[in-house]
């Protein structure tokens, strides 16, 4: 009688998936893509010359402090343990044993976790500055970043994506951010615009960007990055996440395409920088609802993601006063609130029961759009669902107009909130003492600076006579 051979011992990390997890990693570079170097580039480029330093660095600082915030108690505010039905204990996401650990149900571990959830609270901080750009104190947005990610960004992610959260138990249906992200963003950004403070009137008549084709770039990586964005909503390598990332782009074209007609047709030229502010739309309005809608729906809110922000912003913000008062530069309120809005409404429409069984991974029919609901005779479900959609947006606006002012109103206790008159006249040389470009002549006088010169040598050094015999 022979001995048995012992039988060989699990794996220690059987149950990680390689596909999931390398697609899950893919996703979070590809969105950390768009805020380093994307949202960098296009802050940087779409602003008045003398604002590119201070606009690009917003978002690059905002990136490393939101990080250091989500791994030492952001990540379990927003995903960890109850601490009351909106918002989770502050805890530690650092040790060995938790970030090796599964990130269950997922098929991967919590580290891959932790890491996709903090590039999505970067870049709704990123965000937040869009609104902000060209005047904010730059020592008061180094204390807005970690206040706003921690009292008010956490809420709405507990809220809406924490298994433990009231709006996700209530059934609402953000796919991957149309409420968390880019309603809470827009708000967040129009409500802190209010209290900072306007451009100088020079600045608001005339800001024109200063390189066009930099910010088709940083635009570009914005979009693309999108696959990452909305593909990863599912956490798995799987058939939504296909449908996810083609509803995505098809949205985004669309409301492009939209918004560019508008424009010809209304302003006689089609503008570049419209059109991307409808792929923004575009890619905004398709977000809670990539993998749960059919891709003809996703044209349908590239339809109404390219008209109903280019009117609110082209007309309406014109000829309502409050609006007018404040000073939204880059239109944050109209490219992610309204579009948040309107996407999260139209998933209430358009969200079909079948996808959402396969990103919910249940077989119950719980999550239904109004319009599946009126033909499969089941209307109270469907209204029940655009009910709960309308809820959880005046939750995120409520959430983002109460935290963002309590914060900038401590804040100001502190610091301004605004640069100076003398700071907003000159720019990116008093705040940093760094200037974009090496260049003169862009039609502003010439002023010498002692804060771009290195060594104590001059920019422009006044010419030397020549000595007599020497070639001039």
């Amino acid at each position: 009688m022979t001995d048995s051979a012992p039988a060989p011992a699990p794996a220690p990390f059987w149950w990680v998936d390689k596909g999931d997890n390398s697609w899950q990693m893919t996703a979070s570079t590809l969105v950390g893509l768009q805020s380093v170097p994307g949202l960098v580039i296009l802050y940087g480029s779409i602003v008045k010359k003398k604002w590119a330093v201070n606009s690009a660095f917003m978002a690059l600082y905002a990136f490393a402090v939101v990080l250091i915030c989500w791994v030492t108690w952001g990540f379990h505010m927003s995903f960890g343990n109850e601490l009351v039905p909106f918002l989770g204990k502050p805890n530690f996401a650092l040790s060995q044993n938790y970030l090796l650990a599964q990130s269950s149900p997922y098929n991967f571990p919590q580290a891959t976790f932790v890491f996709f959830q903090f590039v999505f609270a970067a870049i709704t901080v990123i965000l937040v500055a869009g609104s902000l750009l060209g005047r904010m104190n730059f020592h008061a947005w180094m204390l807005f970043v970690p206040l706003w990610m921690t009292f008010s960004y956490t809420v709405g992610a507990f809220s809406v994506w924490s298994t433990s959260g009231f709006l996700f138990k209530k059934g609402v249906i953000d796919f991957c951010g149309g409420y968390v992200i880019h309603l809470s963003s827009g708000i967040a950004g129009f409500t802190a615009a209010y209290w900072v403070g306007p451009r100088t009137s020079n600045d608001k008549e005339r800001f024109p960007p200063n390189n066009i084709l930099l910010m088709l770039a940083g635009a570009g990586l914005l979009w693309m990055g999108w696959t990452g964005f909305n593909g990863g909503g599912p956490y798995s390598a799987n058939v939504d996440a296909a449908l996810a990332v083609l509803n995505t782009h098809v949205c985004a074209a669309t409301s492009l395409l939209v918004w560019l007609c508008l424009d010809i047709f209304f302003f006689t030229k089609p503008s570049v920088i419209g059109a991307v502010q409808g792929m923004i739309t575009g890619l905004v309005c398709i977000t809670p609802a990539a993998g749960v809608v059919q891709s003809w729906a996703a044209i349908i809110m590239g339809i109404l993601s390219g008209s109903i922000p280019w009117y609110t912003m082209m007309i309406l913000h014109k000829n309502i006063q409050f609006l007018k008062q404040v000073d939204d530069t880059m239109a944050i309120f109209h490219t992610h609130a309204i579009a948040g809005s309107l996407g999260g409404i139209l998933t209430g429409l358009f969200a079909e029961p079948h996808l959402n069984k396969i990103f919910y991974d249940s077989d119950e029919d719980y999550h239904i759009g109004l319009f599946y609901g009126l033909t499969d005779g089941r209307a109270s479900d469907g209204f029940r669902q655009l009910g709960i959609q309308l809820a959880g947006i005046l939750f995120i606006i409520s959430v983002n107009v109460t935290m963002t002012t309590i914060i900038c109103l401590v804040i100001r206790l502190i610091v301004p909130l605004r640069l100076s008159e003398e700071d907003l006249q000159t720019g990116d040389d008093a705040i940093h003492g760094e200037e974009a470009y090496a260049l003169w002549g862009d039609g502003e006088k010439f002023e010498n600076t002692k804060h771009n010169n290195l060594y104590d040598l001059e920019e422009f050094p006044a010419a030397v006579p020549a000595k007599a015999g020497q070639m001039e």
